[in-house]
């Protein structure tokens, strides 16, 4: 199957406070599953858990409602709600949507003012036609949302005699009135590349909405190789990517991208039908906290913000990277002066080997460490923030000649300390990440494609004042799919058939009741098992 790995089943195209909304059915009989996958299947759901909300008044706003049948954008206008004042105790944003006929998946995003809010794939209709929504806890951009500001959205699609499916969607803001939440004083849109913060910024944080995709290599970055192994999809330096951000220049934070599936991946749509993999609709931004910098950046002059990929070859496309900067003020000074102390970066180590044969195999090994440091002289004292971030990626990839054999097993730890030392006890938060991956498609003499794939969604954060646990969370989102279906032939001769689940495992201090634990489970299109139980 040359390049089916790496052909996209799409055209174009903090822990865990948002989530895909479904309800909660009984359990279907054995009886009831089909014996191949027919016309309709049970509308997209998750494991995860849904975003709370508080027991008190809210207003409601239409952001978005539209139809998109090309790549032209939604455009309007927000206006703030009547009614709930200016501050809230939380914003939440959901997103319903229909589709039905024959279509891709599609990439998706919201923005206002500017600020992009929420990044989204959609799912593959069913010929009857699906529904989904999504909500996610946007209540950190209120300052955004405190002014009449343009909405954009854009979810590119194409509709012609074969991809039938025209997007329907409708956005809503939900505003509840109560205790005003601790959010920033100041989101700020990144245009041009360039920033100016308010000169009495004392905490600033970067959030960057990083995707690989548009249907080429890069929607499988995890996959390629590097020349000149023969494979459809190669990169010279193999398939490590690092997401990175630059202040004028100087490399001021390191991530470890997550490696999407979107609805059609690894060739394969029947995997995801009802049960779409880890963050498949709510693209969650990875942040970096830019504060040993703000004494730089409290000059009053605009400063140069980049961020780039490494491992991307030059001139290829594929990476979206939109970045907004959130910052808390000191209200008790006009100007927050203060310096850059310590920048140790131990570079980005990268080895990735190809060893030819009648299967080949490509392993890889990556690794990167920074440690920045800086201080602010507040109103309140001196404060010093130390950022530690350390990435790691091992990889092994196996291939046959003409790829009708293709497997990866790979494994991404992003591990992160930030410590906040000034007036009073010194706090320190500690998040550890780590995804993994492990699949292997096949395609028979007869033309039946089979993949097998598992990928996982795990992190820890503790955070900890004079050595004392304040606050703490553990989360294990595993996603499993085993599918087959007949390709190069009209889609009511595919027969395909195909299991898939998921298990989302949620603890700490800030999850009610302390736990989240949800199990589902598909056959042919058929919910068979949605359990929860702490």
């Amino acid at each position: 199957m040359k390049s089916r790995m790496v052909m996209s089943m799409l055209a174009g195209a903090t822990l865990l406070a948002s989530t895909l909304l479904g309800a909660h059915p009984a359990s279907a009989r054995h009886a009831d599953v089909p014996a191949e996958f027919g016309s309709d299947w049970h509308d997209p759901v998750t494991a995860a858990p849904p975003v709370t909300a508080p027991d008190t008044r809210s207003c409601r706003v239409t952001l978005a409602e539209a139809q998109f049948r090309d790549f032209t954008p939604y455009r309007g206008t927000y206006t703030p709600p009547a009614g709930c004042g200016d501050r809230w105790s939380k914003v939440v944003l959901r997103l319903d949507g229909t589709v039905k006929g024959r279509q891709y998946d599609r990439l998706g995003h919201v923005s206002v003012g500017g600020v992009e809010i929420f990044r989204t794939s959609t799912p593959q209709p069913s010929p009857d036609g699906i529904a989904w929504s999504v909500e996610k806890d946007v209540t950190r951009y209120s300052d955004t949302f405190r002014e009449r500001q343009d909405v954009e959205m854009l979810i590119g699609n194409v509709v012609d005699d074969t991809h039938t499916g025209i997007i329907d969607v409708k956005v809503t803001l939900t505003f509840y009135t109560g205790k005003p939440a601790q959010v920033p004083d100041r989101v700020l849109p990144l245009t041009d590349g360039t920033l100016t913060t308010p000169r009495n910024s004392e905490r600033i944080v970067a959030e960057v909405y990083a995707t690989g995709s548009g249907g080429g290599c890069e929607e499988y970055w995890y996959l390629t190789v590097p020349d000149p192994a023969p494979y459809s999809c190669r990169a010279a330096d193999g398939p490590y990517r690092e997401v990175q951000i630059r202040v004028d220049g100087r490399l001021a934070g390191v991530a470890a991208p997550f490696p999407h599936v979107w609805t059609g991946g690894w060739s394969n749509p029947f995997l995801w039908y009802v049960v779409p993999g880890p963050r498949a609709f709510d693209v969650r931004p990875i942040t970096y906290d830019l504060t040993p910098f703000a004494g730089i950046l409290n000059d009053g002059r605009p400063h140069d913000i980049q961020v780039s990929v490494a491992g991307l070859p030059e001139g290829r496309p594929g990476w979206s990277v939109p970045v907004n900067i959130l910052v808390r003020q000191d209200e008790g000074r006009a100007h927050v002066t203060g310096a850059l102390t310590a920048h140790r970066d131990q570079g980005l180590a990268n080895s990735s080997t190809h060893t030819p044969g009648p299967e080949h195999r490509v392993d890889t090994g990556s690794g990167h460490r920074l440690t920045v440091a800086g201080y602010v002289d507040t109103s309140h004292g001196r404060v010093t923030t130390t950022v530690r971030r350390s990435l790691a990626h091992t990889s092994v990839h196996r291939w046959t000649d003409g790829e009708t054999m293709d497997a990866l097993d790979a494994t991404w730890r992003d591990d992160e300390s930030v410590t906040v030392d000034g007036p009073g006890p010194a706090r320190t938060t500690r998040t550890d990440r780590t995804y993994t991956m492990d699949g292997t498609t096949t395609l028979g003499a007869d033309d039946r494609l089979r993949t097998v794939l598992t990928l996982g969604d795990r992190a820890s954060a503790v955070t900890a004042r004079d050595g004392r646990r304040t606050a703490w969370s553990k989360l294990d989102d595993t996603y499993s799919g085993d599918a087959t279906w007949t390709v190069n032939v009209p889609r009511d001769q595919r027969h395909a058939v195909g299991t898939s689940s998921e298990r989302y495992r949620l603890y700490g201090s800030h999850v009610p009741g302390g736990c989240h634990d949800r199990r589902l489970a598909t056959e042919q299109g058929v919910l068979t098992e949605d359990r929860e139980g702490c």
